[in-house]
């Protein structure tokens, strides 16, 4: 896993040259869609929050991610669906993709060559971009959300170049080499922050759509490779329901306790572009832990364009998660219990 992590930087640069490779530009000849809707699952799956974050809430049309077996309802010929699974045979999403298929909807495909989902985007005349991928699909989230960012870029929903993605490539290098296994951990940020969430039970929560994103990431990535539960969310909406757990059971605190037990620790992923209201409500939430003895660690984006800072963000949970694993001497890579649920159903 953590060879895999450490790959992000050529993941990004690759999915890029392939998407181009693939004419994903194509897809500007069918005029502007209605809506793009994203479907995939698990690490598949945060492809579409992505693209979502990245055009941002200026957006001409709705981007909406699915994670089920049904398009709903309102999805039809004028729409653009992107499937996107790292294995390239996700029940779930070859279910939508042969839906969109049947309704006349503009189909892009991105996953593995010679896969079903190829064959579908093929028999469809659709654009498929294959890509590489290598072990499980969260392992190769780059691989797997570039070209839906190139895809938008070719109608015109937001700007990017391959600039972008260099500058996004060089950020990701850069915590590849500060989070390398020989750095110490005072030094290490991936280290630090799996010490930092070790024994608790974290709420992870972005300050924007962009940082949500990155909670989101890091909350699915200590399940898949800690095989350890945390809860994520976005402000403000977390300060009408998660705060409330600062004055919980898990927020007690007893020093004069013989073993510590796991604590609630309140992680905060911070962009740059905050609203002002959410700001106060990040503020004051984080005096509020203060108060109450909570753990607070607190994260800033670092970037100019919102995809350079979530990448900075999920390369970093990236990391910590693998750490994470480590220090609890679990193998970061296998799932075992999904495996076993897959098997289940299957049957």
């Amino acid at each position: 896993m953590l060879p895999a992590v450490a790959a992000s930087a050529a993941h990004v640069r690759t999915g890029y040259r392939n998407a181009v490779e693939a004419r994903v530009d194509r897809l500007a000849d069918h005029g502007r869609p209605r809506a793009i809707v994203v479907a995939g699952m698990g690490g598949s799956g945060v492809a579409g929050d992505i693209l979502a974050a990245v055009v941002g809430n200026g957006a001409p049309l709705p981007i909406v991610t699915v994670r089920s077996y049904q398009l709903p309802g309102w999805v039809g010929a004028t729409d653009l669906v992107i499937a996107v699974s790292g294995s390239g045979d996700t029940e779930e999403t070859l279910a939508v993709a042969t839906q969109a298929v049947r309704r006349g909807c503009t189909l892009l495909g991105v996953g593995a060559p010679d896969s079903p989902l190829e064959a579908i985007a093929t028999q469809a005349s659709a654009v498929y971009v294959p890509v590489p991928v290598s072990g499980p699909s969260r392992a190769n989230l780059w691989l797997l959300s570039v070209p839906p960012i190139v895809a938008a870029a070719a109608l015109r929903l937001v700007q990017v170049d391959a600039d972008l993605f260099e500058r996004v490539a060089a950020a990701l290098e850069d915590m590849a080499h500060r989070c390398r296994p020989t750095s110490e951990s005072f030094i290490n940020p991936g280290k630090s922050l799996a010490m930092d969430l070790a024994e608790s039970v974290p709420m992870i929560w972005g300050s924007s759509p962009a940082a949500a994103v990155a909670a989101y990431r890091l909350a699915c990535q200590l399940s898949a490779n800690a095989k350890y539960p945390a809860l994520h969310g976005e402000l403000p909406d977390v300060g009408h329901h998660q705060v409330a757990a600062l004055d919980g059971p898990l927020a007690e605190r007893d020093i004069f306790a013989d073993t510590s037990g796991r604590t609630l620790k309140l992680v905060v992923l911070r962009d740059v572009e905050e609203h002002p209201q959410v700001t106060r409500r990040r503020e004051a939430s984080l005096r509020a832990a203060r108060e109450r003895d909570v753990p607070v660690t607190e994260l800033t984006a670092e970037g100019e364009h919102p995809l350079e800072r979530m990448a900075g963000l999920i390369g970093l949970g990236d990391y910590a998660s693998t750490y994470l694993a480590l220090g609890y001497d679990i193998d970061p890579t296998p799932v075992s219990a999904i495996t076993e649920v897959k098997a289940r159903i299957s049957q």
